[in-house]
């Protein structure tokens, strides 16, 4: 079974959609919410590699010019 979110789901039914599109509808947003906290926390990663290639970048500079 998908999971879905509640809150949604009682919303969408007391506006008058049906229990089966409601579900539906609450499954969606639910997966679509998932691929975004995935998608978060790949960003994260890649700014904590981007941050560690720009301090490497940094110190490989002051190595070869600093006297």
């Amino acid at each position: 079974m998908a999971m879905r979110l509640g809150k949604l789901y009682d919303a969408l039914v007391q506006a008058g959609a049906s229990t089966e599109k409601a579900s539906d509808a609450a499954e969606e947003v639910a997966t679509f919410e998932t691929r975004m906290q995935t998608i978060q926390r790949k960003l994260s990663r890649l700014e904590a590699l981007q941050w560690a290639t720009f301090v490497a970048a940094a110190a490989i500079l002051v190595r070869v010019y600093w006297p």
